[in-house]
């Protein structure tokens, strides 16, 4: 009705999932690319969860479009499947005529195309969508097929997209080892209020609108709050405003008409589940695509935690306090007048040290917190903002050093232990570090034991690698943490290079990841 009043020649604001009018912002494009990295590269189940509206259905259309010749997928877009139902879909999927078999028959048939297919160098993903409504045998049955094997090599993987419903479904005892086998997670948050503005001309450039833009600041606020970041609703608000605004003969999208929108599609705000307070609480990791964290015991003499079911949201550092404890272990102490005898504190023993579950890792700019937590004030970063939070150090300390003052004391200089030496060189880096810098990111940890860190800088010290080890604390899940990162380039394509360079001892022991130092969160103080 109103395309040719806004010279458009589409449609901007569809609710279908359109391809053409994928937004690749708000971390979604480096999803896609992180599943798509999962899906041909590693093993384990994925999970992808969001709310109602977040854009999961318009991201798994993507994947079914972007993944690589050698990938065969089958998309199963009705969840509500008893187990045979699922396993004759999967079948037909892959163009076998099963109807009538039994279900062991099935399942060998399944097997050897599988098998057959594995041989050829093919790969098999299965798409669920709206996972969160599929049954709990049928659930039980997709790990059953995740199962196969020939050799060390999986026949099949598995994609799981579904509401945060799906979280407590796979936290019931009877789902412990369908959850077990997912290794990589994602979590789509709500658009922030920056993203939105920028999501809306998306959609209408794509649509052929070639004017300013037409959605005037206010227009944009009121449509964020009302619909609470969502895709969907945005599109809705959007599309009536739009309407609106053509019955009035006019070509900007005011307040009013946003109003307007509001009242028709009569939208209840929708309250948040109980996954989006643990997101909001810790909001998104900042890294591209990612492997698993695997083997993190070694580096630091323990065992280290085995499952991989930590969320890729709450990875990512929020601007909090440090516990003093923290402070005091980053920022050393002011010098004490000592006695010329007294004994120069000495650095604690290294201990050993467990790293979070492993967790894909993707990039999310720091704008796209905000929405995770409409209540909280999440303020946008900038590099020098990240710089400056990073606790001050003095570079000049040296162990053991003694200045003599006056009336005859012994100023003792406290020694610098390498924690703080790391976390001097990382305000450094972030301070010079440039808004398409890169790093590598070897792991991080949600259990601040300064002593740990202490003992896995003093094997990198050992390696020869200290000065490339970058040490950011950050706060996980409400605890103080450490993100460990090697090395600095001045973007995204010399860090991928460096990852070709890395340790090998690094790379065997964990499963590096991109770090766009551009996008990075503020870490607390």
């Amino acid at each position: 009705m109103y395309l040719e009043h806004f010279g458009l020649d589409s449609q901007p604001f569809k609710i279908t999932p359109v391809t053409d009018f994928f937004f690749s912002g708000a971390s979604r494009g480096e999803i896609l690319d992180a599943l798509i990295y999962a899906i041909t590269e590693s093993e384990g189940i994925v999970k992808v969860t969001g709310e109602v509206g977040s854009g999961k259905t318009m991201l798994c259309r993507m994947l079914l479009e972007r993944l690589p010749q050698q990938v065969e997928s089958v998309y199963l877009a009705n969840p509500s499947l008893s187990r045979e139902e699922m396993l004759y879909a999967i079948a037909d999927g892959l163009g076998l005529n099963l109807e009538g078999q039994r279900v062991n028959v099935i399942m060998q048939t399944l097997q050897n195309l599988l098998a057959q297919k594995t041989a050829g160098g093919k790969r098999v993903v299965v798409l669920v969508d709206e996972a969160h409504a599929m049954p709990l045998d049928t659930l039980e049955e997709l790990r059953l097929l995740y199962n196969l094997q020939i050799g060390n090599n999986k026949l099949l993987q598995i994609v799981l997209f579904g509401q945060p419903e799906l979280n407590a479904k796979l936290d019931q005892p009877n789902m412990r080892q369908l959850k077990d086998r997912i290794v990589h997670h994602f979590t789509m948050l709500p658009l922030s209020q920056q993203v939105i503005e920028a999501y809306l001309l998306f959609r209408m450039r794509t649509a052929g609108y070639r004017g300013p833009n037409l959605f005037s600041a206010a227009a944009v606020t009121l449509i964020g709050k009302a619909s609470q970041g969502l895709m969907r609703r945005v599109n809705i608000l959007a599309d009536k405003s739009l309407l609106a605004a053509f019955v009035e003969d006019t070509y900007s999208i005011e307040e009013r008409h946003v109003q307007a929108a509001i009242r028709d599609s009569e939208l209840s705000p929708q309250p948040p589940s109980r996954s989006n307070h643990k997101i909001a609480a810790a909001a998104v990791i900042a890294a591209l695509a990612a492997m698993l964290l695997i083997g993190a015991g070694w580096l630091f003499g323990s065992a280290g935690k085995k499952s991989a079911t930590f969320e890729t949201a709450p990875a990512r550092a929020v601007p909090a306090p440090a516990p003093a404890e923290l402070k005091a272990a980053i920022d050393p102490a002011p010098d004490a007048p000592t006695a010329a005898s007294a004994v120069v504190p000495t650095v604690p023993a290294p201990e050993a040290a467990s790293a979070v579950a492993p967790s894909i890792t993707v990039s999310a700019p720091a704008s796209d917190v905000a929405a995770a937590a409409p209540s909280a004030s999440a303020p946008t970063a900038t590099i020098s903002a990240v710089a400056a939070a990073l606790p001050p150090i003095p570079a000049a300390a040296q162990p053991e050093a003694a200045t003599h003052t006056g009336g005859g004391e012994t100023r003792q200089t406290r020694p610098t232990t390498l924690l703080q030496q790391r976390a001097t060189a990382t305000r450094e880096m972030f301070a010079k570090a440039g808004m398409n810098s890169a790093s590598i990111q070897l792991f991080y940890t949600e259990d601040a034991q300064p002593a740990r860190m202490e003992g896995f800088l003093t094997r990198a010290k050992g390696l020869g690698k200290l000065s490339e080890i970058y040490v950011l604390p950050i706060t996980l899940n409400g605890k103080a943490g450490f993100r460990v990162l090697y090395g600095y380039y001045p973007d995204i394509e010399a860090a991928r290079a460096g990852m070709e360079q890395l340790p090998q001892r690094y790379r065997k022991a964990f499963a590096p990841s991109l770090y766009l130092l551009g996008s990075a969160q503020t870490p607390p103080r």
